[in-house]
């Protein structure tokens, strides 16, 4: 079937989640500013769009919708230097003890075969 001959990439994954969110959550960014200006006592946030309150109030989706990228982007795209000594202990520290163990046994596998042990 055509379907199993599809070919998913990573990025086909990022955009999955990406509409997702632009298409279920995003739009209640307007409900959210409505509540903030309600706590405030603020009629709009401006008047640059007269009609329409200002600015902020034409892209209460998109604020949202940045804040949901850039947050995404740090925890899921953002390759991190893992090279920093202190970082990888903290990460071994995570893992259970038979999982370190087994770290253990491979770095040291290596570095034998290296001539460094």
């Amino acid at each position: 079937s055509y379907l199993r001959k599809l070919a998913i990439q990573p990025m086909d994954i990022h955009t999955l989640w990406l509409s997702l969110f632009a298409s279920l959550i995003a739009p209640f960014g307007g409900f959210f500013a409505s509540g903030f200006k309600r706590a405030f006592k603020i009629k709009d946030f401006g008047s640059s769009i007269p009609g329409h309150g200002g600015f902020v109030d034409r892209m209460d989706c998109q604020i949202m919708m940045g804040m949901f990228t850039y947050a995404y982007y740090q925890a899921w795209i953002k390759e991190t230097n893992a090279t920093d000594p202190d970082l990888v202990l903290r990460m071994l520290n995570v893992l259970p003890g038979n999982e370190q163990v087994e770290v253990y046994q491979q770095i040291k596998e290596s570095l034998s075969t290296q001539g460094l042990l």
